[in-house]
């Protein structure tokens, strides 16, 4: 089994198994830690970030929401005009995604793959946080895989190699495997670009909150 596999596997069971009511609360309006705040805070500001790379009126465009978790970015892309097709490997985020967005017309949640070339080709597609888990090459595989697919843009997000993720990626492998969630995998810009070199990239930006640093890139279609 390939790397990327063998790590979305890891990651379904996590979701699924582990995460889901951590993760139904972090996405809602819900009290949480001051710690838990700040990563929503992060993500609330991610997702901004993202949407501002969009077009205000997406009538008439595709968009691929790329491991759409709870469905945030999906309903508004969809509230914009676009029609979304929004895909996790959890059945459960999943579930959830399609029960807050009540019935959107413009909406198709699936459970699958998000590199499924089934899925046909987008005007934009957005993967957001959900590479961060994968190594580098994992992640430039599957980006140009995803920008030939698309007709204006490709989004996604990278875990930056700062030194405060360095150490709690360290940190993180010396807890027995049963302890862990799966980890993150920094990746430093530099080598990022020079591994999508045969891309046109566009626009950057980083999101730091606490523990949640999360540095997003554009690819433009040729």
């Amino acid at each position: 089994m390939s790397s990327y596999a063998t790590r979305r596997a890891e990651l379904e069971t996590y979701f699924d198994r582990t995460a889901s009511a951590t993760w139904a609360r972090l996405t809602s309006d819900a009290p949480v830690s001051g710690v838990r705040a700040k990563v929503r805070a992060g993500r609330d500001a991610m997702r901004a970030t993202l949407l501002s790379w969009l077009p205000e009126d997406m009538t008439g465009l595709t968009l691929l929401d790329a491991g759409c978790g709870t469905g945030a970015l999906a309903l508004e892309a969809a509230r914009r005009g676009a029609h979304v097709t929004a895909i996790d490997i959890s059945a459960t985020l999943v579930g959830l995604a399609a029960e807050r967005s009540a019935g959107h017309p413009r909406l198709d949640f699936r459970v699958g793959d998000m590199l499924d070339p089934t899925l046909g080709r987008f005007d934009h597609i957005v993967a957001m946080d959900s590479l961060i888990h994968y190594r580098a090459s994992d992640v430039a595989a599957a980006l140009a895989g995803l920008a030939a697919r698309a007709g204006r843009s490709v989004a996604f997000t990278f875990a930056p190699a700062t030194p405060l993720l360095n150490t709690m990626w360290a940190i993180g492998k010396l807890f027995p495997k049963s302890d862990r969630s799966p980890a993150i995998q920094p990746t430093g810009h530099t080598r990022l670009k020079r591994l999508l070199a045969p891309l046109a990239l566009g626009r950057d930006a980083r999101i730091s909150r606490a523990f949640y640093i999360s540095h997003a890139q554009e690819i433009l279609a040729r």
